[in-house]
């Protein structure tokens, strides 16, 4: 069973302490590609030296919402300059982490909804795929996406919204980030939605090394967790492990090229 694990931070000082053990691990268990994103421009070299040191490992980069206070003008012009110097390289494969994030209030909207625009239309110019954070914010995202056309489309990270929500996204050209939110069991909203989603619009994601699944309680989040996050969504889903691994890893190859 082979997987892709669409969202990590494996940059993350969580990980300075046996990242190699990590990888080699996860390739046991058959999560071969794993996508790395960067959250501000601090942290985008050590992103992209990592990346450079497995063949399998590929790079976003973006400026999250939740580092707004931490992001500066001039981070967008780097931004630009960062996808221009890689534009041809293959393990450069979209924008991200960006979005909109309405659950901590003390984060200026307005602030917000312009960093995220600038970051869409550069995703535009570069032709890249766009992966979104988006937390109490899908109203305000997908009018965004409907303003602002991505041709190649994107993830919505996490996503926890409603089928007509998700609905949206997928008309818009985006898949849907699952990981382990969604196997918590005080998430039953969303074992209604995910049980009726499309496997087309569906790809596997952890977010090391936070969003732990629900059999690894308060512990470090890792894509060691991915078969597992797999099998517990594919039975909510009603289908099996193998069926969603193999979806998920078409999806994630599709939107990325691969």
């Amino acid at each position: 069973m082979e997987l892709i694990d669409s969202h990590t931070h494996l940059d993350f000082p969580d990980f300075d302490g046996d990242r190699r053990e990590v990888l080699g691990r996860s390739r046991q268990l058959g999560v071969r590609r794993m996508v790395v994103l960067g959250v501000y421009q601090q942290n985008w070299q050590r992103l992209w030296d990592l990346v450079q040191t497995d063949s399998d490992l590929f790079a976003a980069f973006g400026l999250h919402p939740v580092y707004l206070d931490d992001h500066r003008p001039v981070d967008l012009t780097e931004l630009g300059d960062w996808l221009t110097r890689l534009s041809g390289h293959r393990q450069l494969c979209a924008v991200g982490e960006i979005g909109l994030d309405y659950f901590l209030e003390q984060l200026d909207r307005e602030r917000q909804q312009a960093l995220f625009e600038a970051q869409l239309k550069l995703a535009v110019d570069f032709q890249r795929p766009a992966l979104l954070h988006v937390r109490r914010s899908h109203a305000a995202v997908i009018a965004t996406l409907k303003r602002i056309h991505l041709p190649r489309g994107g993830i919505i990270h996490a996503f926890a919204g409603s089928q007509e929500e998700a609905r949206e996204y997928i008309k818009l050209g985006f898949k849907l980030g699952l990981g382990g939110a969604a196997t918590w069991p005080q998430a039953l909203r969303m074992h209604k939605v995910i049980a009726r989603l499309p496997l087309d619009a569906v790809v596997l994601e952890t977010d090391s090394p936070d969003m732990a699944p629900v059999m690894y309680p308060g512990q470090r989040n890792s894509p060691e967790h991915l078969p597992d996050i797999c099998t517990a969504l594919a039975e909510r889903m009603g289908i099996s492990p193998s069926a969603l691994a193999e979806a998920s890893t078409r999806n994630a190859c599709e939107l990325f090229n691969w």
